[in-house]
């Protein structure tokens, strides 16, 4: 019988944060970056996303590293969607395209900004 017992793979979360740490600097840096580092470093993370355990320490990490958390999000739309993405902010944007494809095809009753207060309806 095997009792070895599980333990979370402490060493793929610090590659992880190492990584997250890195595309955050790639994400502010005030120097132009090659778009082959900065894939690099994407696809490197999300190898190690697909690695690490959903835990509380990753979810941690997550939060204080937003370019990570939309790495996150992407990798794992399929099964949760935009999970850590604030709902008010994306049914608003949700809305707005909304607004904007009806303005566009030229459908009659599509609100603008200045009509938001109003009712669509008579």
């Amino acid at each position: 019988m095997n009792n070895a017992k599980a333990f979370p793979n402490t060493a793929s979360l610090t590659v992880t944060h190492v990584l997250a740490e890195l595309l955050e600097r790639l994400e502010h840096s005030a120097q132009p970056v090659g778009a082959e580092q900065y894939r690099s470093v994407v696809l490197h993370l999300v190898n190690e996303l697909h690695e690490v355990e959903s835990n509380t320490e990753l979810h941690a990490l997550l939060d204080t590293h937003p370019a990570a958390a939309e790495v996150y999000e992407n990798v794992n739309y399929q099964y949760a969607g935009l999970c850590r993405s604030p709902l008010d902010p994306a049914l608003a944007a949700e809305q707005q395209a909304r607004q904007a494809i009806a303005r566009a095809m030229g459908q009659p009753g599509a609100m603008g900004p200045a009509d938001s207060g109003r009712s669509p309806l008579p």
